[in-house]
């Protein structure tokens, strides 16, 4: 390599993260030198840096600064004859927001979207949207020179993640910084997208990522695969561009009324696996992730699990997978990692797979277990037979305020937590539950709607709901579960519920919301809802 350059996600109005060593790299000639001066508006300089290229790439570290604002940013390689300088840089806080379509939901589409993109006219906050291309050509390295961090006044808004903008602008007015959000995220991507090959290799159970796509690759060359792909996407955009169309004539129908008008696309939507897929294992960990590492960060966002449903029992060791790599390639164990438990979420023609109650499980599960890690309870928060909840603000601001928690040390964690299972014990007729994050006991809110969701979809497959159900079962030996009634603040215990049943003379089993999509009804008393639980 002769030529020198800056990694894409350095621009005019880039965000850095502050009170860290800044990491700016990029690629040059081996042996040649790299200078870094971050710099004020008249030329004075806040941090310089200098770094050799070794092996074709370089990498400058700044002193860790305080936030301020219309600062420049200049790399220089004097051997290359390369001289670049960004203008109105930040130091504040930086988020890298991943995921797949929950994160990904776009500010314009969600409820809150429209009201906020008429009433704002500046922002604190400031986005990168990684590409989203996901092979590695010619095109590829183009675009993505042409990507750039954008402001409220100098970019498109509209589609920012909802999520990462609702969190960055309450986490901005909280701390009084500018806040940066890298935007990472495809919509329905499973985990094993965003690690490394070695991560699933190395391990005999997620390997099955690997063997999965090696099987549905097998005996196709790659120029097959290529023609196979692209003629699927013309078929898909063809459909898509249909739907658009009668959206534009009827625009009080949502996308899924008029591709219900229009007819169903009839293939898989991901399209036929291959080199090229989107979904493919390792893929856009490769083609977005890597692309930003190392960009300072202060940490991560992660808004993912409804595509991992078809493997619930794997989820927990690949979620675990994820963090570890990601963390390893940021060179910091101790990265916070805030993410969503999955909120309640059924189509009605569907049965209840209770897979997505595994998911959550295993969510809980990483919390208890890895360090530094926030879970973000979206139990109540989901929407009947909609994958896709389009009210975001709540959800986001649970997230900031886990974060301040977390990572700032300004809340506390009764505050920013909902009720979690801590203890289950057999007391001869009932079940007595002991909670963390409920000292102060407890509040019952019924959920009517969503109970009466609940019954008609149970009753299409068979069963009978009573209306006084509030998700609480419990089940004897033989694992069977009945309803459950429950009475909080039990022994005079304020974090504790027992559990009691006429059909369960000796509970042994206990479970709370244990369904894809049901009511929601206990919550703490700082609002937020008891994480679903079953006792093992």
């Amino acid at each position: 390599m002769t030529d020198c350059s800056v990694a894409a996600v350095f621009s005019d109005h880039c965000v850095l993260q502050r009170h860290k060593p800044i990491a700016v790299f990029g690629q040059g000639p081996d042996g040649a030198t790299v200078e870094v001066q971050l710099m004020h508006k008249d030329g004075s300089v806040c941090a310089h840096a200098v770094s050799s290229v070794v092996g074709g790439v370089w990498n400058a570290v700044l002193m860790p600064q305080e936030a301020q604002e219309h600062l420049c940013l200049a790399v220089r390689c004097d051997q290359a004859g390369f001289s670049k300088t960004f203008s109105d840089v930040a130091v504040g806080e930086v988020w890298f927001a991943g995921g797949q379509s929950n994160m990904e939901l776009e500010l314009a589409n969600c409820i809150e979207g429209p009201r906020e993109l008429q009433s704002e006219t500046d922002s604190a906050v400031r986005f990168y949207c990684t590409q989203k291309l996901q092979y590695q050509d010619e095109y590829f390295y183009e675009q993505e020179q042409k990507n750039c961090w954008q402001t409220w006044r100098h970019g498109n808004p509209e589609t920012w993640s909802a999520v990462g903008y609702f969190f960055a602008k309450k986490l901005a007015a909280d701390l009084g910084v500018t806040v940066g959000i890298i935007g990472c995220n495809w919509g329905g991507t499973s985990a094993s997208s965003w690690v490394d090959r070695d991560q699933l290799s190395g391990d005999c159970e997620l390997a099955s990522y690997l063997v999965d796509y090696e099987q549905a690759v097998a005996g196709r060359s790659q120029e097959q695969q290529r023609l196979e792909y692209e003629a699927f996407q013309m078929r898909h955009n063809e459909w898509e561009a249909r739907v658009a169309g009668l959206l534009k004539e009827h625009p009080e129908l949502t996308h899924d009324e008029a591709a219900a008008r229009v007819g169903p696309f009839e293939e898989d939507w991901r399209g036929p696996m291959c080199y090229k897929n989107p979904y493919r294992p390792n893929g856009l960990y490769q083609c977005m992730v890597r692309r930003v590492v190392p960009y300072t960060l202060k940490g991560f966002l992660y808004y993912q699990g409804e595509s991992d449903d078809h493997k619930p029992t794997l989820y927990y060791k690949l979620f675990c997978s994820l963090i570890q790599k990601w963390r390893k390639d940021w060179h910091d164990d101790t990265l916070p990692f805030v993410f969503v438990q999955l909120p309640q979420h059924r189509y009605a023609a569907d049965r209840d797979f209770k897979n997505w109650c595994l998911i959550r499980e295993a969510q809980f599960k990483t919390f208890l277990t890895v360090r530094n890690t926030g879970m973000v309870c979206a139990a109540d928060l989901g929407a009947y037979n909609d994958i896709h909840p389009k009210a975001k603000k709540t959800l986001a601001e649970r997230m900031e305020n886990t974060a301040l928690w977390l990572a700032y040390n300004r809340a506390e964690a009764q505050d920013v937590n909902g009720p979690l299972l801590m203890y289950a014990i057999p007391q001869d007729t009932k079940m007595l539950l002991l909670f963390d994050y409920a000292q102060d006991g407890f509040v019952v809110q019924p959920d009517e709607e969503t109970l009466n969701h609940y019954i008609e979809l149970e009753k299409s497959q068979g069963n009978t709901v009573s209306r006084d159900f509030t998700g609480f079962e419990l089940a004897g030996a033989d694992g069977v579960f009945y309803p459950a009634k429950f009475e909080c603040g039990a022994q005079g215990i304020p974090n504790a519920i027992a559990l009691y049943s006429q059909k369960v003379a000796r509970p042994v089993f206990a479970r709370y919301a244990w369904y894809n999509y049901g009511p929601i009804t206990i919550f703490g008393k700082n609002g937020l809802p008891l994480s679903p639980f079953r006792t093992q």
